[in-house]
């Protein structure tokens, strides 16, 4: 699985790009295999005010039903809106065609927060 070293990660399995004062968020190639094929992803409307470890929206798979956490806290400006008609990228594509929100910032050092590509790597490794 790959992890892609520009990122940051959260212990939920979310992953962040940082871009400026925004953040691209989506969810990681480790949770995405985790939960199976995605059916239906659920998010919020672009102007939602989202805060860290409190979740955002939810990924349904033909497993379960899973939560998906804020990494950060901030506002919602940007929503990607093809999920709805594409769950499937969330399988296919987790860091490029499958991000999820974009959000500006309130607090950018909850940034120090999160983990590595490598310190992710290490949680997710198989024993």
């Amino acid at each position: 699985m790959s992890t892609p070293k520009e990122l940051r990660f959260s212990e939920e399995h979310e992953w962040v790009k940082v871009e400026g004062e925004r953040v691209r968020v989506g969810i990681t190639d480790f949770a995405q295999h985790e939960l199976g094929d995605i059916v239906f992803v659920e998010l919020p409307e672009v102007g939602d005010e989202i805060s860290a470890d409190e979740p955002f929206g939810s990924v349904e798979s033909v497993k379960t039903v899973s939560e998906l956490y804020a990494p950060v806290s901030g506002k919602v400006v940007e929503v990607n809106e093809d999920l709805g008609d594409s769950p499937e990228f969330v399988n296919e594509s987790p860091y490029e065609k499958a991000w999820m929100i974009v959000v500006e910032l309130s607090d950018s050092s909850e940034l120090d927060k999160l983990m590595t590509a490598e310190q992710y790597e290490e949680m997710t490794k198989e024993d």
